[in-house]
């Protein structure tokens, strides 16, 4: 039964993503609309969270009235809108458009925090995690990405509503990214690349310390200096072990 719900929501989905096309019907009556009407239509549809229908009569409104009175908000809501519609690429082309043209707007930051969101977004993968499949050794590019983004964010505008959120979401990425290197000297490890592995290991500590993956990376530096015959190094690592994970089961050996 439970393997039938997560086939039937993945059914579910795919029928809703054909759906979100626009007919010609939608296109014709878009052409004939003033911009307050097809804006006040754009800002119904989202509030129903129709965003599919909320992003046409957007792009309409864009594309012909580029200079309307709307121009900024209709920008500011295609933003969202992709973000909800789970559109990374349209996302990050018209926050980049906006950062462009607009460098002093008021809600700046919102924008800057919607491009982390937006990479965050696009790092996720919705039919792994609803089949609970453990995919951490995925590109990171993304998530790279939307940590640079809240980093920028926070450091930029320190002040901002959305830095405290921001804040946490670096948390999580950083615990990602931490893993995914973990992953890497994994494979090395596999490969007897116990060189490349240790270094691999050490960045963990150096560039995401404080993560679950830390206890992890210092095993993988013992094991590496172990068989490289750093007999020094790995002493080292093992005093370090001793005095934050006393119980780990290296120790005891």
């Amino acid at each position: 039964m439970y393997k039938f719900s997560k086939g039937l929501t993945l059914v579910l989905f795919s029928l809703a993503l054909s759906a979100c096309s626009s007919s010609p019907e939608d296109n014709d009556i878009a052409a004939k609309t003033s911009p307050d009407v097809l804006y006040s239509q754009a800002r119904t549809s989202m509030e129903l969270g129709n965003y599919s229908k909320a992003v046409r009569s957007l792009e309409a409104l864009d594309s012909r009235f580029p200079f309307g009175p709307h121009k900024t908000q209709v920008q500011l809501d295609l933003i969202y809108a992709y973000y909800k519609m789970d559109d990374a690429a349209s996302g990050i082309a018209n926050i980049d458009r906006f950062i462009r043209l607009n460098p002093t707007h008021p809600n700046i930051d919102y924008v800057y925090y919607m491009r982390g969101l937006v990479n965050m977004q696009a790092d996720s993968y919705l039919f792994h995690d609803m089949l609970n499949i453990d995919r951490t050794d995925r590109d990171p590019k993304n998530a790279q990405d939307a940590f640079k983004d809240f980093d920028r964010l926070i450091k930029t505008y320190p002040n901002s509503k959305y830095a405290a959120d921001a804040q946490k979401r670096m948390y999580s990425l950083k615990n990602r990214l931490a893993q995914y290197s973990i992953q890497v000297a994994e494979y090395y490890i596999k490969m007897n690349a116990w060189s490349a592995a240790a270094v691999r290991a050490q960045s963990v500590l150096e560039t995401y310390p404080g993560t679950p993956s830390t206890e992890r990376a210092l095993e993988i530096m013992a094991k590496a200096y172990g068989e490289l015959g750093q007999n020094q190094l790995k002493q080292n690592v093992l005093m370090v072990m001793q005095a934050n994970f006393p119980n780990n089961e290296i120790l005891a050996n």
